[in-house]
């Protein structure tokens, strides 16, 4: 039994007003090819399958013409769960038809909770694996909402209640263990630890809803995750992956290699779990610094050899506005038909203190911690009021930040 797991296609998703449509056909072209060449039995699509709850006609175009084409290649069962950008009564919408086809569809959680076990099973009828299929867990799903709870208090309920959620399974899949039938498990959400790119759109305010690894109930012989963009295994826990997206959706992204993963079964055990590269059809380069250094970038960047043509990010660090910026850019570029389009951005930087200027600001920051810094901002941009949500997101990012300082 061969699994592959992707997720986050976000497809119909734009960079700015520029249409991403022919990078996820290659990506969806090439997925097709996949499933025939590492004889896929099972694709797991872990969330997001669109950018918007209102896909274009494009979009869906895509989704669809892709599960026609699944049901010609060698892989038998396709299982879909919705993410946080994905609309539930849209991916729901064709669910019992697309069932006949082997296409199993999680838009959001079910009323009965066991809806979300699907056996699948081989050409005899014999049972060889169980996918326990989460989608996006919304508040709602969790039924843990209390008038007028603290901050802290609903971080707390709410990872208590995802926690709970998996754990739940455990009475419905303690036939299937006993009998050594691989169970895997999805997941849409933010867990611990995990890095993000400037793609994703935070699930809750903050770190609100992470759980770590060790959460996930150890009888889960895989969990297939959703929502992060970066590929990447959580607390060192090799069976607890984001495949990450299949395209960079930011430029953010321009250095990972996107990837899928193909897991194989035998015996009720994974005996593989391998990462197969996804091939890049367009780059997207970020290039930042002052103007001189950004010019002089622009001009030695090569031919990334991608089938469409990159775009670029120039990140310009100036005392003053430069209003034609973007001409001077693209007279750079005028022998270069392997950038299609620039993407500039000016960012204003301070002119240069004076040596008593930069003692004197360096010895009253050094009596101080960053919360103490960020404190004094808020009083001073908030003279008449408190923030506690602001101070409670500021707390997460600077936890974020030792752990991120941590694993490094």
């Amino acid at each position: 039994m061969r699994i592959l797991h992707t997720a986050d296609w976000h497809l119909g998703k734009r960079l700015e007003q520029s249409e991403r449509t022919d990078e996820h056909q290659a990506f969806l072209n090439w997925l097709i090819q996949t499933l025939e060449s590492e004889k896929i039995d099972v694709l797991i699509v872990a969330g997001d399958v669109f950018d918007t709850g209102s896909p274009s006609n494009a979009a869906f175009e895509q989704y669809y013409g892709f599960l026609r084409q699944v049901k010609n290649t060698c892989c038998r069962e396709v299982v879909i769960i919705g993410g946080n950008h994905d609309s539930i009564s849209t991916l729901n919408a064709p669910q019992s038809l697309l069932k006949y086809f082997n296409v199993h569809i999680i838009g959001g959680v079910p009323d009965v909770f066991t809806d979300q076990i699907i056996e699948i099973r081989d050409a005899e009828g014999h049972l060889e694996l169980v996918v326990c299929a989460v989608p996006f867990l919304r508040d709602r799903d969790l039924r843990l909402s209390i008038a007028g709870e603290t901050m802290e208090e609903r971080e707390t309920r709410l990872k208590q209640g995802i926690a709970a959620h998996y754990h739940n399974f455990l009475t419905h899949i303690s036939d299937y263990k006993f009998n050594q039938i691989p169970v895997i498990a999805t997941g849409h959400l933010f867990a611990a630890g995990s890095a993000t790119s400037d793609s994703e759109k935070e699930i809750h305010v903050g770190n609100l809803g992470q759980i770590g690894g060790d959460q996930f109930p150890s009888a889960f012989d895989y969990v297939a995750l959703g929502h992060i963009h970066r590929p990447q295994l959580i607390n060192k826990m090799n069976h607890i992956r984001y495949s990450g997206s299949p395209i960079p959706l930011s430029f953010s992204e321009t250095d990972d290699k996107k990837q899928v993963i193909v897991l194989e079964f035998k015996d009720g055990r994974m005996v593989s779990l391998d990462e197969i590269e996804v091939p890049c059809y367009r780059r997207l380069i970020r290039i930042k610094g002052d103007f001189d250094k950004v010019k002089t970038k622009l001009v030695l960047l090569e031919d990334p050899g991608t089938i469409y043509p990159a775009w670029v990010e120039v990140q310009v660090e100036t005392e003053t506005f430069i209003f034609d910026l973007e001409e001077q850019l693209n007279t750079l570029i005028a022998d270069k038909p392997f950038i299609e389009r620039l993407y500039p951005r000016q960012f204003r930087v301070r002119s240069v203190q004076n040596l008593d200027e930069q003692t004197e600001e360096a010895m009253a920051l050094s009596d101080l911690d960053p919360k103490a810094v960020f404190l004094k901002k808020c009083s001073a941009e908030y003279p008449e009021e408190e923030q506690p949500d602001l101070l409670l997101s500021f707390n997460q990012v600077l936890e974020y930040m030792t752990q991120k300082e941590g694993g490094a």
